[in-house]
Parts: C-alpha cells; sequence; structure tokens
C-alpha cells in the first residue's frame, strides 16, 4: 500500500504526479522538487544558492508532513541546469545535511521545468 504524501508547506504538484509517496513500509519517496516559494508560487530571488536552498526547504517540508526529517533520508538526486553550479550548490546543501550523509546523484540536464537552475529528489527511511 502507499499514502499521498501532501502539504501546502511545499508547492503544489504541477503535472499529474504526488509531492511524496510513503509506503507501509519504511520508505518514502519525494518526487524532484522545484524552487518555488509555496507561499509566492516563483522562485526565489538571487541565484543557484537561493534556489537549492528552497528546493531542500521544499523537500523537508514534505518530510516533516510525515513526522521525518532529512536525518532520514538515504539518497539524493540533484539535477542542475549547468554543471558549473554544482560548488555552489553544494555548499548550501552542506547546510542542510550532517555525517552520515545520504548517498547522492548530481549531474546537469539539458532544461528543467520552469527554467530552474536545480531540482532535488529524496528517498528516505524510517527508523
Amino acid at each position: 500500500m502507499k499514502k499521498v504524501l501532501n502539504t501546502a508547506a511545499a508547492p503544489a504538484a504541477i503535472g499529474p504526479y504526488s509531492q511524496g509517496i510513503a509506503t507501509t513500509g519504511t520508505m518514502v519517496f519525494l518526487s524532484g522538487q522545484l524552487p518555488i516559494d509555496p507561499a509566492t508560487g516563483a522562485f526565489p530571488e538571487g541565484g543557484i544558492k537561493e534556489q537549492t536552498r528552497q528546493s531542500l526547504l521544499n523537500a523537508q517540508a514534505i518530510l516533516q508532513s510525515e513526522g521525518l526529517d532529512l536525518k532520514h533520508v538515504v539518497k539524493t538526486t540533484v539535477l542542475l541546469s549547468d554543471i558549473a553550479n554544482f560548488g555552489p550548490m553544494n555548499e548550501v546543501y552542506a547546510e542542510f545535511f550532517n555525517e552520515p550523509f545520504p548517498a547522492r546523484s548530481a549531474f546537469a540536464v539539458r532544461d528543467l521545468p520552469k527554467g530552474a537552475l536545480v531540482e532535488i529528489e529524496m528517498i528516505a527511511a524510517r527508523g
């Protein structure tokens, strides 16, 4: 069985998908989070650092809706519109995670929805 995760503290899905899915077991899967501020519906002003922070805050809000936090994250995937943004993204990312760090993939893609600079998805585990 699966449970749909949905919180107003993160932006609503912009297509036919859920913010996240929790299994009846231990796994929680978050869809990729764009850097949309749920209060304004817009990207934060600035660049990759501000957008990375907002994407991580959005993911954090979804986890919190399920009683979890970033300590429960076991895997992340970071999509960047430009691999040159890897360093600044990584600086902000490091502010959110402590050891033991989750496994991670990070790579550049041709484009991201709405012209975003970053999108971050997560897998978390209870326990």
